[in-house]
């Protein structure tokens, strides 16, 4: 059973609550996505470390019920 976007984007607000998040079905079949997630807890954190935040969010789900996500994470940026 593919996961559908909301649900991608509710597991990963659930563990990073100030996140933005924008999820896109590349395939078209619920099974491929892309994500872009910004969240402040990023900040500081190595690209791998803010991957496996959102990995962490999806509960297991990764590379099961969710085949594939192309991400995009970043910390917000400030206007200065």
């Amino acid at each position: 059973m593919p996961m559908n976007a909301a649900d991608i984007e509710k597991m990963i607000l659930d563990s990073l609550p100030d996140a933005h998040v924008e999820i896109r079905d590349l395939a078209g079949d619920g099974d491929h996505y892309a994500a872009v997630v910004v969240s402040e807890a990023f900040r500081g954190k190595s690209r791998v470390q803010q991957h496996q935040m959102v990995y962490d969010a999806l509960k297991g789900n990764m590379g099961g019920v969710l085949h594939a996500l192309a991400l995009q994470t970043s910390a917000p940026t400030t206007d200065a």
